[in-house]
């Protein structure tokens, strides 16, 4: 079976469209502070406009309890993505209940409502089949068909993601196909060579992803948080910075299997170490080895790689046909932490051929760090999907819309 896409849904005109996105945006203040994933969703939304569909749009934001919480409404999305479509969009201020179901049955042709956080209703998480079968239920009875674009929650078996594209024809939209499309061209025969760039607070999070890319990969960058362990595994002192000891004979292992495949295992050689953890922190460069030797000894943390390494790093991006970077190199919200990360993100912008942002953390650091979309190949929009696809697992709301 192959992904069922669009055209699967036949014409869509006056027909009740459900598209469950990821909108799933940083806010403060109740202020968007970045909009990536609602401009992710346009074009899937444009596409079923201009189609004269019904449109209703279903996400979740935050991790509410299960319950309507003020702080964690989708209203200012709404807002958000009235500005860009150039055109009026209702807003639902509940999820199944009388406002969503009047304004559905108020929706014209071409017209939008977005309907009030998902995960206010505990069936959506619900690890019980009943409650969520019994939630996307409810949903079902809003709309005709059902297009998934949602690709940051396909690794969850959730209600509005995996239980109701079984209640109603379904199909994936434009972005889950684009995600597909860039995540395939990686692990199925990507041009040479292929760099991996690692960061990211822990070594737990990227296993799987590492053991198996190992055999398909060229080059591995370590840096980040989970350099540390890396280093410790090696045999150096880390003074105080984050470090998984659970996590050293694992990596000691991912160290000889790359040796034994010839893989490149690109380790820090010199590292940002800080007083402590805070933005205007006394901070020293020392090679990696060196750690300790600081002012700050053993209660020293590490929070960014040093800059030989990062033009290490950057030398490797830009050398190499397909890369894909998830975890930023350092604590890149204090800006004298951010170079590591910064230059890799640079070289991203300089490689000549497939260049991937795998989400997440990457991505917020490389809008936060001043570059824009289109500077890169792809940026996705799911962290964690996408490193459960590099894993090599069965993603439940792509195996539902036909995808094995």
């Amino acid at each position: 079976m192959t992904l069922r896409t669009l055209d699967s849904l036949g014409p869509l005109e006056g027909k009740r469209v459900i598209v469950r996105c990821d909108l799933n945006v940083p806010l403060r203040d109740g202020v968007i502070t970045d909009d990536g994933r609602v401009r992710a969703s346009l074009p899937t939304l444009n596409a079923l406009i201009n189609a004269g569909a019904r449109v209703i749009v279903c996400s979740h934001l935050g991790r509410p309890d299960g319950a309507p919480d003020p702080q964690y409404s989708l209203e200012p999305v709404a807002q958000r993505l009235s500005e860009l479509l150039g055109a009026p969009v209702a807003f639902a201020r509940d999820t199944v209940g009388e406002s969503a179901k009047d304004a559905v049955a108020s929706l014209e042709d071409g017209g939008v409502v977005v309907i009030e956080n998902l995960r206010f209703n505990a069936g959506e998480t619900a690890k019980d089949d009943a409650e969520r079968a019994a939630f996307a239920g409810q949903l079902a009875e809003l709309g005709d068909v059902l297009v998934s674009d949602g690709f940051g929650v396909v690794h969850r078996k959730q209600a509005s993601v995996y239980d109701l594209a079984q209640l109603l024809p379904s199909a994936a939209g434009l972005l889950i196909a684009a995600e597909l499309d860039v995540l395939d061209r990686l692990t199925e025969n990507p041009e040479r060579p292929y760099a991996v760039v690692l960061g990211g607070s822990k070594v737990s999070d990227k296993l799987g992803v590492i053991s198996h890319l190992l055999p398909r990969v060229d080059r591995i960058l370590v840096g980040g948080g989970m350099l540390f362990t890396f280093l410790k595994a090696q045999g150096h002192e880390v003074a105080s910075s984050l470090l998984e000891e659970d996590q050293l004979d694992t990596v000691r292992g991912y160290i000889a299997e790359a040796a034994e495949r010839g893989v490149e295992l690109v380790l820090p050689t010199d590292v940002v170490v800080a007083e402590k953890f805070a933005a205007d922190a006394a901070h020293e460069v020392v090679a990696a080895d060196a750690i300790e030797s600081t002012a700050f000894g053993a209660s020293g943390i590490g929070l960014d790689i040093g800059p030989e390494t990062a033009a290490r790093f950057a030398d490797v991006v830009r050398g190499s046909k397909t890369v894909f970077w998830n975890g930023p190199m350092g604590v890149f919200e204090f800006p004298a932490f951010a170079a590591g990360t910064k230059a890799v993100a640079q070289a991203l912008t300089e490689v000549d051929g497939l260049s991937v942002v795998g989400g997440g953390d990457s991505a917020a650091a490389v809008r936060q760090l001043g570059f824009s979309d289109d500077q890169f190949g792809h940026i996705s929009t799911g962290g964690g999907a996408s490193l459960e696809f590099l894993e090599g697992k069965k993603l439940p709301g792509l195996e539902v819309l036909g995808w094995v």
